[in-house]
């Protein structure tokens, strides 16, 4: 995991999440998780895609 210029947490260098109710968001833009999980493996465009890496709280 990188830190982000602003943010003294843990996260995903370049990815931002806005789901606030996912354990892995820091309550302010970023992804804590060690890595994340986007799919289906066949979309195509964004709205077709989801993260599976998301768990609520």
């Amino acid at each position: 995991m990188n830190h982000s210029e602003g943010c003294s947490c843990p996260h995903i260098h370049g990815v931002k999440c806005e789901v606030t109710n996912c354990v892995y968001n820091d309550k302010k833009e970023y992804c804590t998780a060690n890595e994340i999980k986007v799919g289906p493996s066949y979309a195509s465009s964004s709205t077709d895609t989801i993260c599976a890496t998301f768990k609520p709280e």
